[in-house]
């Protein structure tokens, strides 16, 4: 902890390069908001699997004395559905205690909003030149970075997808068949000269230009983008989601999203309820059970075209969810976030994601096309039901806390984990008076379509009293991605502090 007016300010992230690359912008004098375009430029290039410049996310951009914003730079679903059979097909993803299918090939992919959302932050909010932000990741590009043991694990996790095509192989698989390991070194010299055309060209060069024809190219056969999707791609500035939970107050992403209204829905679910025991039967026992509910809220709001802060936060509505609460025993998917905040009083928490990636990279430009229309978790009613030219909505969901004089960035990956990590970091921020990294690093639960997955680190009778109300079990043999990746970073009046979730190989950066 340092004395505020001593520090440029705090990172917390997935991985170390990135954390590098807004630290060496901080260093230049650069904001929090240089510093968090240059981290998401850096995990297009480090984290592959979960960030992309052929993916999109949010920014919940905070200015010291200024009104929040939501930047959405989301994927937009293309405006036509011309394929009679798409190149669109299953994989499964093997998270080592679990599996998942995710569906991948050029019929998944939605139109990128990841360029596009850079240049709109930077032109907005940035104080360096724009080479100066890029140029970090274009080093790491060029010069490689040693593969991380988190990024080893992703890349076994999703190997499917990164053998799917010749291209894929190209880019991804080495001279020894092997996918990228732990302590390789990395290099993406294409997407390097991509990078360098941004610079050169702008986001024109993406959207309208030489690389827009590539982009399409790889949906020309099986795919629905097009170049008229790219052209016309613009990124939606809103007002953040607001509302308070007991005494702290939060700002988070807003619908059409689902992520942060869901989170909303279920701290208010938690208001209705009292409880101090960490892990205990009345605490895990209430998660389980307003998890499920909120699932439940989820799907009847989407059933009745209702997702809405109007709609789900409704007190009447509400109150129908938390009788069940009150009366409830005692106990008887790849995304990845920065935070950054500076001593000037700015905070900017981002969430990205290229899904799991589609199988395909751009000819000659180093880098893989989302598989958004291939999540299940964004495409509830079922594939292939998208509305066409319409933002698709997501989990994600960068979140500013406000407690005291203390304000925490903070935001996960995860898929369907997200609005669990992120209402249980919360939960142990404001019930339990928990320091930030003990906040984070506490064990987890999550529970969907009757199924309760549950880190290490609860007692073995509180797990047993849980089974009998659930129709299956997973115990995990320790802390896993699967259960998100909250990055945080705290800012008072006085110290900064950031901590990464060693779940999804976080790093805790300040600046001096």
């Amino acid at each position: 902890m340092q004395a505020l007016k001593n520090l440029k300010g705090g990172i917390a992230c997935g991985h170390p390069k990135v954390a590098e690359a807004a630290e060496e912008v901080l260093r230049k004098g650069g904001n929090a908001f240089d510093a968090i375009v240059a981290a998401q430029f850096s995990a297009c290039v480090v984290e592959p699997v979960l960030a992309s410049l052929g993916g999109g996310g949010y920014l919940l951009a905070c200015p010291a004395n200024k009104q929040p914003r939501i930047y959405d730079f989301f994927v937009q679903t293309p405006k036509g559905k011309h394929q009679d059979k798409p190149d669109f097909y299953p994989v499964i993803a093997d998270f080592g205690d679990v599996t998942q299918e995710f569906h991948i090939g050029p019929g998944s992919v939605a139109t990128p909003g990841m360029v596009k959302g850079a240049f709109a932050i930077y032109e907005d909010l940035c104080t360096l030149p724009l080479e100066e932000l890029v140029n970090p990741a274009i080093q790491q590009a060029e010069q490689g970075v040693s593969i991380t043991p988190m990024q080893a694990y992703v890349f076994d996790v999703v190997s499917p997808i990164y053998r799917a095509t010749t291209s894929a192989q190209q880019d991804f698989v080495g001279p020894s068949g092997e996918l990228p390991r732990e302590d390789d070194i990395f290099r993406r010299p294409e997407l390097a000269k991509t990078l360098e055309g941004l610079v050169r060209e702008g986001e024109q060069f993406f959207y309208r230009g030489e690389m827009a024809g590539r982009i399409a190219g790889v949906c020309d056969s099986g795919g629905y983008l097009t170049r008229r999707d790219l052209e016309d791609y613009e990124v939606v500035c809103r007002e953040p989601l607001e509302f308070s939970y007991r005494s702290a107050a939060l700002l988070t992403n807003p619908p059409p999203t689902f992520g942060g209204i869901l989170i909303a829905f279920a701290l208010q679910l938690m208001e209705a309820a009292q409880f101090s025991d960490f892990g205990g039967g009345t605490h895990l026992g209430l998660l389980a059970k307003i998890m499920t509910l909120t699932q439940k809220a989820r799907l009847d709001a989407m059933g009745s075209d209702n997702l809405s802060s109007a709609f789900l936060l409704d007190a009447t509505y509400l109150s129908r969810y938390q009788q069940e609460v009150q009366g409830y025993f005692a106990c008887s998917r790849g995304t990845t976030h920065i935070s950054v905040a500076d001593s000037k009083g700015n905070i900017a928490a981002m969430s990205l994601s290229n899904g799991e990636g589609c199988g395909v990279v751009v000819p000659e430009a180093g880098f893989m096309l989302n598989n958004m229309l291939g999540e299940e978790d964004i495409n509830p009613g079922g594939f292939g039901r998208w509305q066409v030219d319409q933002r698709m909505a997501s989990m994600m969901a960068p979140t500013v806390l406000t407690t005291g004089n203390k304000q925490y960035a903070l935001g996960s990956g995860g898929s369907n984990r997200i609005r669990s990590a992120i209402l249980q970091v919360v939960s142990n921020l404001v019930d339990f008076q928990m320091d930030m990294e003990q906040a984070v690093a506490s064990p987890r639960i999550h529970v969907e379509h009757g199924e309760l997955n549950m880190e290490k680190g609860f007692s073995e009778l509180v797990t047993q009293e849980l089974q009998k109300e659930v129709d299956s079990l997973v115990r995990w043999q320790g802390l896993n991605l699967f259960f998100g990746g909250v990055h945080s970073v705290e800012l008072s009046d006085k110290t900064i502090r950031a901590f990464g979730d060693t779940r999804r190989g976080g790093i805790g950066l300040i600046v001096h």
